[in-house]
């Protein structure tokens, strides 16, 4: 499968802040989920993606080509759904459309119209009167109308209701009906990706701690239950992080077959969220124990 967008040894400094990635690939027919904390350096990745900001060193390829020297090309390829939107308020949302078709060779007005009427965007609206909900249609209906290959989302769903999230996460899944294309979605709220992502990549401080598909991640990870005894006693290498209370712990471990080998039935393992997962590895890489 053709790699739609390839990260090799990128990097940027700023005076308090540095992005590290070794390697990212996302091949076409995926959504990946991108998570982290605030200012892990997620926005950041996204900005580089786009040449927004200029990256200090590696390569950086969408479509096999290099993101400067063919950004243009690039871009007329790629659409782009952010967490605010670059909307001039006073114009209505077809005016707002008419401004932005002809930067696209490929635009399809008939699919756009048909984007609004699925969305039912008042489309002779002044986009000042559109609630949060109604821009984020706007834009998704703009991005995905020039037949884009790429969609990148910087934070999409943040604070939609949660009908308007699961409307925009059903037009995901029907997207990704054309294996030829691809999604890479960043985000907070995990809960969204549990029910969309095919690959979960997480970044922490600038650095990527782990990009897998999502479905080997929910098998080998497990919350792990027990008695302080039993944590004494566990190699430390087999968890991500710990968490103590009066009654025991609650750990994260990424390798589920070798502390069934070691502890049995002494300890109690459970399917973890997302969210647990990424709130044990940011705990685990700061002090291993989150609370006594």
């Amino acid at each position: 499968m053709e790699k739609i967008l390839e990260l090799n040894q990128v990097t940027k400094r700023y005076d308090s802040f540095e992005l590290n990635i070794d390697h990212l690939t996302l091949e076409r027919g995926y959504i990946m989920g991108f998570i982290g904390p605030n200012g892990a350096g997620k926005s950041t990745t996204i900005k580089l993606i786009m040449n927004l900001v200029k990256k200090d060193g590696g390569k950086i390829r969408l479509f096999g080509l290099d993101h400067v020297e063919n950004e243009l090309a690039i871009k007329e390829r790629i659409g782009f759904v952010y967490d605010h939107f670059p909307f001039y308020d006073e114009l209505t949302a077809d005016e707002m459309k008419n401004m932005i078709r002809p930067f696209y060779r490929r635009w399809d007005e008939d699919l756009f119209q048909q984007y609004v009427r699925n969305f039912d965007l008042p489309i002779k609206k002044r986009i000042k009167h559109f609630s949060k909900g109604m821009k984020m249609k706007l834009a998704l209906a703009i991005a995905l109308s020039h037949h884009a290959e790429l969609l990148i989302m910087d934070e999409p769903t943040s604070g939609l209701d949660p009908l308007i999230r699961r409307e925009l996460l059903e037009v995901l899944q029907a997207l990704m009906e054309d294996e030829k294309k691809a999604v890479f979605f960043s985000t907070h709220i995990t809960s969204d990706l549990d029910r969309v992502a095919d690959y979960i990549t997480m970044i922490d401080r600038g650095r990527i701690l782990f990009s897998m598909p999502k479905d080997d991640l929910l098998e080998n990870y497990r919350l792990v239950k027990g008695s302080h005894e039993i944590l004494d006693k566990m190699d430390p290498a087999l968890l991500v992080g710990v968490k103590r209370h009066r009654f025991g712990f609650e750990a994260l471990s990424n390798d589920k077959k070798a502390i069934q080998r070691q502890l049995g039935d002494a300890v109690l393992l459970e399917k973890p969220t997302l969210e647990e997962v990424m709130i044990f590895s940011i705990a685990g890489r700061e002090q291993n124990v989150l609370s006594h």
